[in-house]
């Protein structure tokens, strides 16, 4: 699936089951919300957090399936192209750290 078929995914579904979309503000919390989720998984799976009994069954994929779901509802009702917004990012990047990470010690 393409970036924007996802986007045209996501807004039919909004239309037939979730009745319209949340307003602005309230998806930008709920993405911070969703983000918060997987930081937990990650600090507490990967990091140096214990992990709790509860947590065990959390699925990661699912968790940043979330966040991706809430992404594309706030890029879909503020007008933004996601494939074209990334094509830029990766422009841009490319660009500015053509050879930065290349030369960085620390990678090394």
């Amino acid at each position: 699936m393409t970036i924007t078929q996802l986007q045209e995914k996501t807004d039919n579904w909004i239309k037939e089951y979730g009745v319209r979309y949340f307003d602005e503000l309230t998806n930008t919390a709920m993405l911070m919300e969703e983000v918060g989720e997987v930081a937990r998984i990650m600090a507490r799976r990967y990091g140096e957090q214990s992990e709790k009994e509860s947590d065990k069954n959390k699925d990661l994929g699912e968790e940043l399936a979330d966040v991706l779901f809430v992404l594309v509802c706030l890029a879909n009702q503020t007008g933004v192209n996601l494939e074209d917004a990334i094509a830029k990012n990766f422009e841009k990047k490319t660009k500015r750290d053509a050879t930065r990470h290349l030369n960085n010690e620390k990678l090394k």
